[in-house]
């Protein structure tokens, strides 16, 4: 029986599971034309995803003893047409394309096993897709972890952490004040993230924070030991849930918009201080009176883009050449390190003794391999201009320009995608424009916005 928002790849292995067999062994009745994603060690990724064509959606069907329609309506990626298996002469032989689940269907993370053997009677682990903001479980007390790290845990114990379980309880209560506001929950969420993990990183400096240290080290089943660097990571989006919660709705509010307008001086506009109002009153609302003078003071930050998004649409004002003008919007430089980026960082800094990241351990297979394609379709096209120079003038220089227009856009998107791997990893932005003979104003502009925006 498939799970809600179960990955398929998840599924065959569950029933190869029941069936007493291997998941390599089931994966036989399809044709598969790649290999699953691997972690740098060898082992295959848990958010590894597998893509039916329709013939192998039947063959699936009938393994699980179910209608196709019962797994279209449980499995998102059970209709997701691939073009390289579904079209041409053997599109009628069962197929499968392995794919990262993030590029298929979202975020992916681990299911409760309790919840698993109450739903089909085996507590054997599954994956899932789930969005970042239904992490708790509520009914187990468990913090669902991101499937698409190379760490052996599934979930974290909340049981001496309700107060992340009950941020979960309220989090529907924000969704559904961001949908009357006209504000994606998903935007709402992803920005009040953004905040909150970046107040994380520079907690460690900030001698007043008592609450997060606790939280840490009771997810980490009472201490973190000498494993705090590791912690950190993969404690984090379970520690700073609560406030993420609370960020969220604060910015919801029509009247912290309205301190955020004062604190910028209305019509005339001051520069802020340490005793903006919309700073003060947002630390009270995560329990840190303290805060307000230490956030009022980063800027360039998201809390900061989002206020001086809110106060120029008030004022009527544009912001600079190439800014994207939603308050909501969190910039590719501000967007938080994943847990399964930060793990390779901290593995690759062990095994060099600290001495900097390698380009493996930074950038993560699916973002690789997005790049590896992008190059090795713009050779194809190359390829196919040898010899091709029989035919009238116009037909030789039509076939020319038309490959040639082809690689070159391939190449343009290689090289936006390799200078935002490359930026998020922490390279300076100075270095990647001198690389790849960019201006650094025009560069930082394409990598804040999305890559495949063109």
């Amino acid at each position: 029986m498939p799970l809600a928002g179960e990955l398929t790849a998840s599924l065959i292995d569950r029933v190869a599971d029941r069936y007493g067999l291997t998941a390599a062994g089931v994966l036989r009745l399809w044709t598969c034309r790649n290999s699953p994603a691997r972690h740098d060690g060898g082992g295959v990724r848990a958010d590894a995803e597998v893509v039916l064509n329709e013939a192998g959606r039947a063959v699936l069907a009938e393994l699980c003893g179910v209608e196709p329609t019962v797994l279209a309506r449980a499995l998102p990626a059970f209709t997701v047409d691939d073009p390289k298996i579904g079209t041409g002469r053997e599109a009628a032989v069962a197929q499968a394309r392995w794919r990262a689940a993030g590029a298929v269907a979202g975020p992916a993370a681990f299911g409760c096993r309790l919840c698993t053997a109450r739903r089909t009677g085996a507590a054997v682990r599954a994956v899932r897709y789930v969005p970042r903001w239904q992490r708790v479980c509520v009914r187990h007390g468990r913090w669902l972890l991101n499937a698409d790290a190379d760490q052996p845990l599934e979930h974290l114990d909340l049981g001496s952490v309700p107060e992340v379980v009950a941020a979960q309880r309220r989090w529907p209560g924000v969704a559904r004040r961001a949908g009357r506001a006209g504000v994606e929950p998903e935007q709402a969420f992803q920005l009040a993230h953004a905040v909150v993990a970046r107040w994380w990183e520079q907690a460690l400096y900030w001698e007043q924070e008592e609450v997060w240290p606790y939280r840490l080290h009771q997810l980490a089943g009472g201490s973190v030991g000498d494993e705090l660097a590791k912690w950190r990571i993969v404690g984090r989006d379970a520690a700073i849930f609560p406030e993420v919660v609370a960020v969220a709705g604060a910015l919801l509010e029509p009247a912290m918009a309205e301190l955020a307008w004062r604190a910028s001086g209305g019509l005339r506009p001051r520069a802020r201080d340490t005793g903006d109002a919309f700073c003060r009153r947002l630390g009270e609302r995560v329990g840190r009176a303290w805060l307000g003078p230490l956030l009022a003071a980063d800027t360039g930050s998201p809390l900061s883009d989002f206020t001086g998004a809110v106060v120029r649409a008030r004022r009527g004002e544009a912001g600079p050449p190439g800014w994207r003008e939603d308050p909501w919007h969190v910039k590719r430089e501000q967007q938080p390190a994943t847990m399964a980026g930060q793990l390779r960082i901290l593995a690759a800094e062990q095994q060099s003794g600290g001495s900097g990241s390698r380009w493996r351990a930074t950038v993560s297979a699916e973002h690789r391999c997005h790049i590896t394609q992008l190059v090795d379709e713009a050779r194809e096209e190359l390829v196919e201009l040898r010899g091709v120079h029989s035919g009238t003038t116009a037909e030789v220089a039509r076939t020319l320009l038309e490959h040639l227009s082809r690689s070159a856009a391939l190449i343009d998107q290689a090289i936006v995608h390799t200078a935002a791997a490359a930026v998020t990893a922490g390279v300076a932005l100075e270095e990647i424009a001198a690389w790849s003979r960019l201006p650094a104003q025009e560069l930082a502009e394409i990598v804040a916005a999305d890559p495949d925006d063109g």
